[in-house]
């Protein structure tokens, strides 16, 4: 068992608690995180060499327990944890996105990094800890890897910045962001960024980023120190050669060659094209090769594309597809493009194509959210598909993976700020964007498309969002980079960066960035905002000449959702006992109806004459009855002192059988009968809301029973029986 080992360290006025050794003493590396009384527990494991793969296979993965809150969730039947949430999909590439780039290159084994949140306080984020766990886990193993690295979430509330915020804190502020970078001598480099925002201005990012500098310097310090005393010794990667002879013979081979593969406009023909040229490659040096060396000529063969295509950006300014570095592809924009749905929008950048369909519900369509940090409503849903064929390829189809969940959820936060308040538009609301072509950030033509489908069903949004990717190639020394807008295929596979930006004319909504070198300079990420900008509001300028704001009217097809306001204390009546009241009510006017705790009603029907029938009835439920008034009641009951009516849906009142008719009535039963429609007067209304009625001051005059006199009966003489006697 390893010995049990604790460190300790204020970061802004919080302290971090960190425990190694005494937990998952197996893996090759476990840290455990607190902060606050949040802890989260991470481990790191190297598993099997598989080089055969043909990429790095590393897994991360966040684990919820519900425990952590206390909690016991699930549905009746199943009370444990089941598939990862959203939020957990999230966490875990935000994990993910964050150490990836730190591992050596040609490492061959499979790696898994778990983050487990086994307490959580309401306050103190877990996943920041997670992926700070991710990083100590990694230091001390002996699995190779070029960290540690720090991370913090930032927070804006009153234009003030605020490290690792509460919830509450975050609910507040007007950005929520995560970063994570390294240290290389004594600069620091960002090499992941993740967050939200309420169209902040560029300048605010770069205001993020000199915030959490120094922090992120200082937790880099923190758990050098901690992985100097308890670090163990790094295995080595050998990374297997293909032998001086045979690699110049296959440089001279792609000479001239690769760049003719590479350097064509069109994806397809681009990639059938570099394809094919690594089968004639493989063929040619088959003998030399042997079974063995075909892996490494591969990696050769991919490693000569990359040098090919940064070496002609760096030196001369040339993409693969002759267009400038701030050139965007041509955009093409459409909506209304189905003709039945709520409202639809296509949006195209070169070779990606992104159709977005968006349908309007009833406040009662809203997803229910039960997690361990999360729970409540969600009105706005934004999904993502990214079939197959979009890329040209042929898989099984099968339920969202976490890319499909990470790209929705991008999108979705960049319109979130755009919507309106739910008091004044109490829709849910979901867009499903189809990615129908891919070559270049889906995501961010998804955000376009998503903003083209609200305008078309005329979803009163605040303006128009577009989104952006912008790539980066770094040469021998920092100072010496290329900045691309637009990146598509070999840009986005070959370079440095993968930087998305979204946002309005107004200000950015969301950031997102991951890399394949160690990190950036506030300079790099300087320039990628300012590329960002211009790209997203020539964006926005294309999409106004398709659709300049949302129309005027909802889709015809969208339902019509009326709001009303009642006493609160009254819900009960028009929910009635079971739900009697309102079943019946949604049954006759074919409508749906939902109710909140403050008393807020809302009824949607796709016909206007049905939602006002149906607010008709609600309205008569729960208007404040008067002495006097006179209705045309409903008999319901019959019993023998009265009978009871109901005056309104879900009212009712008695009428005693001396206030029935202008005369004596021996037997209710001879002058009304259940169903019957009678006038009836309220005469008094009690402390606990009873009603008495009366039919005969209402003019209730039925036709008086027969009253024909009857003499004696008769008395029949008893029958003879014949008696026995024993």
């Amino acid at each position: 068992m390893n010995k049990k080992q604790t460190f300790e360290r204020e970061i802004g006025g919080k302290k971090i608690k960190v425990q190694l050794g005494g937990l998952a003493d197996q893996a090759s590396g476990c840290a455990l995180l607190q902060l606050g009384e949040t802890s989260v527990m991470t481990t790191a494991q190297i598993g099997e060499e598989r080089p055969e793969m043909g990429f790095f296979p590393l897994s991360c993965d966040y684990e919820e327990r519900f425990y952590a809150a206390g909690k016991i969730l699930g549905s009746r039947f199943i009370r444990r944890e089941g598939r990862p949430s959203t939020e957990a999909v999230l966490n875990a590439r935000l994990i993910d996105r964050a150490v990836r780039p730190l591992f050596p290159k040609h490492l061959p084994h499979e790696m898994q990094v778990i983050a487990t949140c086994l307490s959580w306080d309401s306050e103190n984020d877990p996943a920041v800890l997670g992926l700070l766990g991710a990083s100590l886990a990694l230091g001390i193993s002996d699995i190779p890897w070029l960290g540690p690295l720090g991370a913090v979430r930032v927070g804006r509330v009153d234009g003030r910045f605020i490290l690792n915020p509460t919830y509450e804190e975050r609910e507040k502020g007007d950005l929520d962001i995560v970063l994570a970078g390294v240290k290389r001598g004594e600069n620091v480099l960002i090499n992941m960024i993740e967050g939200k925002a309420n169209e902040v201005a560029e300048e605010v990012i770069l205001g993020v980023y000199d915030f959490a500098l120094p922090f992120i310097k200082e937790l880099v310090d923190f758990q050098e120190k901690i992985i100097g005393k308890a670090g163990q010794k790094k295995m080595e990667v050998k990374q297997e050669k293909l032998g001086t002879s045979l690699d110049k013979k296959i440089k001279k081979f792609l000479e001239g060659e690769l760049e003719k593969a590479i350097y064509q406009k069109a994806k397809q023909e681009r990639h059938n094209a570099w394809v094919v040229l690594q089968q004639n490659l493989l063929e040619k040096f088959q003998e030399e090769l042997g079974d063995e060396k075909v892996r490494l000529a591969k990696n050769l063969f991919i490693e000569e594309t990359e040098k090919l295509v940064k070496e002609n950006i760096l030196k001369n300014d040339r993409r693969p597809d002759g267009r400038a570095l701030d050139e965007m592809r041509d955009i093409f924009c459409q909506v209304g493009f189905l003709p039945r749905t709520h409202g639809s929008g296509m949006f195209q950048r070169g070779e990606t194509r992104i159709l977005s369909i968006l349908t309007l519900g009833a406040p009662g369509d809203q997803q229910l959210v039960e997690g361990m940090e999360i729970s409540g409503k969600r009105r706005f849903l934004h999904h993502y598909n990214f079939p197959p064929y979009s890329s040209g390829e042929v898989k099984r189809l099968g339920s969202p993976g976490r890319r499909e969940i990470g790209h929705g959820m991008l999108a979705e936060r960049a319109v979130m700020p755009l919507l309106p308040d739910f008091d004044d538009f109490p829709y849910t609301i979901r867009v499903v964007s189809e990615s129908l072509s891919s070559n270049g950030s889906t995501s961010m033509a998804s955000v376009s498309g998503a903003c083209l489908a609200l305008m078309d069903a005329g979803v009163p949004i605040k303006r128009a969002a577009a989104g952006i990717a912008i790539g980066l190639v770094v040469g021998e020394t920092l100072d010496n980079f290329k900045l691309l807008t637009d990146i598509q295929g070999p840009e986005d596979h070959h370079g440095e960066m993968d930087l998305k930006a979204a946002g309005t004319e107004e200000g950015l909504t969301v950031v997102q960035m991951d890399v394949k070198t160690d990190g950036l300079t506030k300079e790099m990420l300087k320039g990628a905002l300012e590329k960002a900008r211009a790209a997203r509001l020539k964006i926005i300028d294309t999409m106004k000449q398709t659709i300049a704001e949302p129309r005027k009217e909802l889709s015809p097809y969208a339902p019509r959702i009326y709001t009303l306001q009642i006493n609160p204390e009254k819900i009960g009546m028009v929910i009635g006992t079971g739900g009697k009241t309102i079943n019946g009510i949604i049954d006759e006017c074919d409508v749906s109806i939902d109710i909140e705790d403050d008393g807020k009603v809302f009824v949607s029907a796709e016909k206007e004459d049905n939602a006002k029938k149906a607010i008709d009835r609600i309205n008569n439920i729960v208007r404040e009855l008067e002495v006097g008034e006179v209705f045309q009641g409903t008999v319901k009951t019959v019993v023998d002192f009265g009978a009871f009516v109901e005056i309104v849906p879900g009212r009712e009142g008695l009428v005693h059988i001396s206030r029935l008719a202008p005369f004596r009535v021996e037997n209710i039963k001879d002058i009304i009968k259940p169903g019957d429609k009678i006038p009836v007067k309220i005469i008094g209304i009690d402390d606990m809301g009873k009603i008495a009625l009366s039919a005969k001051e209402a003019g209730f005059a039925p036709k008086q029973p027969s009253t024909e006199t009857r003499g004696p009966k008769k008395r029949e003489p008893r029958p003879k029986r014949n008696r026995r006697f024993s």
